[in-house]
């Protein structure tokens, strides 16, 4: 995770630039992770999906790479309640994470803030995003929903490009559930070790066009709901500044 606001910035710039998704610091997303059941734990990791899992909950920035885990949650816990209970949630909301004040977004002079996007399951707040509830969308919300799906979906390849790495995700991990919580960390950290290394960049993935209830205290005494931040980025999306031109296209 960047320690300096620059480190920040940088990621916002790679989504900006390769998504199209001004102001974004990372997309997040769980990804079920199969276990055999432990002893005397009943129910506990058994997962919506049927099966039994822990939870490796993830960031990562545009070039497919971690900066944030949390391991080892059990299967029927959602993504937004451990989101709530972990250390990047709190840190944030404490202000221990030095994030970038907010800034305009491009071609525009009202500043808004730098957010984390994930999907539906996720509350949204101050410094989370969403999309719009799927249900008698109007166009402008759909465009937002279709700008932000190409943003979020860096998470899901992550995940894919690291489970398709390490067969080990291919089948139930036989391993205690100290030993599999150490093996997912390592996982991800080799992960990373390998995208720095291996000589392949977001820019060379990029092949089709067009797939590329907090409050926030700005300036002292402005406060925005997460809902009024979404619609911000929403009317962004279809302004003259902010649409791109596959967008109208892509959601019918």
């Amino acid at each position: 995770m960047p320690s300096t606001q620059e480190g920040w910035l940088k990621i916002a710039a790679g989504f900006e630039n390769v998504a199209n998704f001004p102001n974004c610091i990372g997309s997040i997303d769980g990804k079920h992770v199969r276990i055999i059941c432990p002893e005397h734990s009943g129910s506990l990791f058994s997962n919506y999906k049927k099966y039994y899992s822990i939870v490796l909950l993830a960031m990562c920035d545009s070039d497919y790479q971690f900066t944030y885990i949390n391991v080892g949650s059990c299967g029927t816990d959602s993504d937004s309640t451990i989101f709530k209970g972990s250390t990047l949630f709190t840190n944030i909301n404490n202000g221990d994470i030095t994030l970038p004040p907010p800034k305009p977004l491009p071609n525009t002079t009202e500043p808004l803030p730098y957010m984390i996007i994930g999907d539906s399951a996720f509350g949204i707040s101050n410094k989370v995003l969403r999309p719009y509830a799927r249900s008698n969308l109007t166009t402008k919300k759909k465009i937002f929903n279709y700008r932000m799906s190409r943003a979020r979906r860096y998470i899901e390849s992550t995940f894919g490009i690291m489970s398709n790495k390490f067969n080990i995700f291919h089948r139930p991990m036989n391993t205690s559930l100290p030993n599999t919580i150490t093996i997912l960390k390592a996982c991800c950290v080799l992960h990373n070790y390998i995208r720095e290394r291996d000589g392949y960049r977001v820019e060379d993935t990029l092949t089709v066009e067009g797939f590329q209830e907090l409050n926030l205290n700005m300036n002292g005494n402005i406060t925005r709901s997460g809902d009024m931040i979404r619609d911000k980025f929403a009317n962004y999306f279809v302004s003259p500044s902010g649409s791109v031109p596959w967008q109208d296209t892509s959601i019918f």
